[in-house]
């Protein structure tokens, strides 16, 4: 989960560096789509090297997708239970709905990264 959260902030810097740079030529919602975009690639190939040490494959980097749809469902219900439930502070329940999707977004990952017996581990 570590290196999890380590690719997660280099794969936040990615993202913003980009969209700070493309937003110079596009407007916003396309640089920011084009640099989602981007860092989702830098995200699939830095969690397959390093936090999961597997293979990239093309149906692997199909699925990954998924995860990143996961993160901004579980993120969005958080960020509205936190703020209209809980009374959270709209500056503060982005970073706490981003903490609580990491596990969610962590397994998702480690299922499509991982190969079912990569999973269950060595057999006795």
């Amino acid at each position: 989960m570590v290196c999890f959260a380590a690719v997660g902030g280099v794969n936040t810097a990615t993202f913003y560096a980009c969209y700070l740079a493309l937003h110079r030529l596009l407007p916003y919602f396309a640089a920011y789509t084009a640099s989602f975009a981007l860092s989702m690639v830098c995200s699939f190939l830095l969690n397959a090297r390093f936090t999961y040490r597997t293979r990239p494959t093309w149906r692997k980097f199909l699925l990954f997708p998924l995860t990143q749809a996961t993160n901004y469902g579980v993120q969005s219900a958080g960020l509205v239970a936190l703020v209209s439930w809980l009374g959270v502070s709209t500056t503060v329940a982005p970073l706490a709905a981003a903490g609580c999707a990491l596990p969610f977004t962590y397994l998702l990952s480690r299922r499509i990264l991982l190969r079912p017996a990569a999973q269950a581990g060595p057999s006795s």
